[in-house]
């Protein structure tokens, strides 16, 4: 079943380009996206563990005609560890990372569906192709493969911006091809210089050359691919300098994209912070970095959603403050914490998009996104809005839901590991934004309807109703099983920690 873990990658490409062809037969579109769409959160669950060679190529050692011609210094064991081929590593932690992006993608495809009035082709083969994207980043162990695929992700979430032609969608999605033009090459550098300096571009073999003395760690040319590297990452999953243009793409984007995107925002943050581990964990100054970066995107994050007058606009600043405890977890760098972390990421891919799709129901009812001009809502859907408010606790750390769990993991983390300031940090802004979400929420559906705000009475799609109850039930299953998600995260940790 090894062969499934390639299948995970190529199945949405395949399809995505499939429906790039039949972008004029409706119904055949809706049939086979939604019939692969089901098919993604599926084959992370039967796939076996393992490593999979792309291709597959086994290793060099197992090759005596190849070898042969190998380096003189590229010997012994070694020689064992060296993989020519596109490595994808699967274990306990990628299957839920996937399983949770393979949901998340489901339900944004099929809410897609229903949303959209004539479904494209183009527009599912963008939606598909950055799921096969983010999925390569999260089991790539090459890190040149995961620079094209992170490439591709760029590139398909600007495309999904472009498509949902909403004012001001094409100037946001130049934007951020435009940064990605710069912060991309940058990633390519750092690339290219762990190549020249291990030649290889394996992340295994990187990590076996630095543990056996072959190349020291604390040179200047690692310490450069390091900061180029993390630059790569800070654009890929939005911390700052560019927590605002990735809010701005959420607020552009429909709402079924928004869920989506922040997922792929939140599961390449993952994926790239963990490999920045793996590779510069003994740089002290890296984990300082992430910490330093994660917490001023949780300040900027709520700061900025306090000020906002667009609802779309303030859950969007609000999901990038969220991915700041994700990179506390990753580089307080214990066992608690990485484990936290990594259950907030899943956490919060799966509460954000339950708030997106949310007040994406707000817009069928008005029309519009200001807050200023909505108000009285809660009279015309009391279902909707009970929904709406339980994705605000859930979001916000309110117990029993899971996103509570893994927040107050990482305030125990922060505590243990001897920094009880970032413990105190992370509760304030916890704090802070549920108050932020409160008012927005009072605002929308409790205050008195203004004069003027004509709200629809046409039905809210019930995939968007039937979506956000499924996120919230995964919610509050989590959150009272927590072990169901952190079982799985031993293998990352103990990976990271016998470094």
């Amino acid at each position: 079943m090894k062969s499934l873990i390639a299948l995970m990658v190529i199945l949405p490409i395949l399809c995505g380009l499939l429906l790039n062809l039949l972008h004029k037969k409706d119904r055949t579109i809706k049939i086979l996206a939604l019939t692969v769409a089901i098919i993604l959160p599926i084959i992370p669950l039967i796939a076996s563990y393992g490593v999979y060679y792309f291709g597959g190529y086994p290793p060099i050692a197992e090759n005596p005609t190849i070898a042969k011609y190998l380096p003189a210094y590229i010997t012994g064991s070694y020689l064992a560890k060296f993989h020519p081929a596109i490595t994808y590593i699967f274990n306990s932690a990628q299957r839920i990372f996937i399983l949770i992006l393979g949901i998340v993608a489901f339900l944004a495809i099929f809410t897609s569906l229903n949303e959209v009035k004539k479904p494209s082709g183009v527009y599912s083969f963008l939606m598909f192709m950055a799921t096969a994207a983010v999925t390569a980043i999260v089991l790539a162990d090459d890190i040149f493969n995961l620079y094209v695929f992170f490439e591709i992700a760029a590139i398909s979430q600007a495309g999904i911006i472009l498509f949902s032609n909403i004012k001001g969608s094409y100037k946001m999605a130049l934007r951020y091809l435009f940064l990605g033009g710069v912060a991309a090459p940058m990633l390519l550098l750092g690339v290219a210089l762990l190549l020249g300096a291990v030649g290889s571009v394996n992340i295994s073999d990187m990590i076996f050359t630095m543990k056996k003395g072959l190349i020291d760690p604390g040179n200047p040319i690692f310490l450069t691919a390091a900061g180029l590297i993390i630059f790569g990452w800070l654009y890929g999953s939005g911390l700052p300098p560019f927590h605002t243009i990735k809010s701005g793409l959420y607020s552009k984007a429909l709402p079924h994209a928004a869920s989506l995107i922040q997922a792929f925002s939140v599961f390449t943050l993952v994926a790239l912070g963990v490999i920045i581990l793996r590779l510069f964990y003994y740089i002290p100054v890296v984990r300082w970095a992430i910490i330093i970066f994660s917490i001023a995107a949780m300040a900027l994050g709520i700061s900025m959603a306090i000020m906002q007058t667009d609802f779309k606009r303030l859950i969007g600043f609000l999901a990038v403050g969220e991915l700041g405890y994700i990179g506390i977890g990753l580089g307080l760098g214990t066992t608690m914490s990485i484990t936290a972390g990594l259950f907030q990421a899943v956490n919060e891919a799966l509460a954000t998009a339950c708030l997106f799709l949310g007040f994406g129901t707000i817009l069928y009812q008005t029309g519009t996104s200001e807050i200023d001009k909505l108000g009285g809502l809660l009279k015309y859907k009391p279902g909707v809005a009970g929904l709406m408010i339980l994705a605000g606790f859930i979001m916000a750390g309110i117990p029993p839901f899971n996103v509570f769990q893994s927040k107050l993991m990482l305030i125990e983390s922060a505590i243990s590991a001897g920094f009880p300031e970032l413990a105190i940090i992370m509760i304030l802004l916890s704090i802070v934004t549920f108050m932020t979400f409160m008012k927005a929420y009072y605002s929308i559906y409790l205050k008195p309807e203004p004069r003027g705000l004509e709200v629809k009475a046409e039905r809210i799609p019930s995939s968007t109703i039937f979506s956000m109850i499924i996120l919230l039930v995964i919610c509050t299953i989590l959150g009272i099983l927590p072990q169901l998600a952190t079982s799985q995260f031993g293998s990352i940790t103990h990976g990271l920690l016998m470094l």
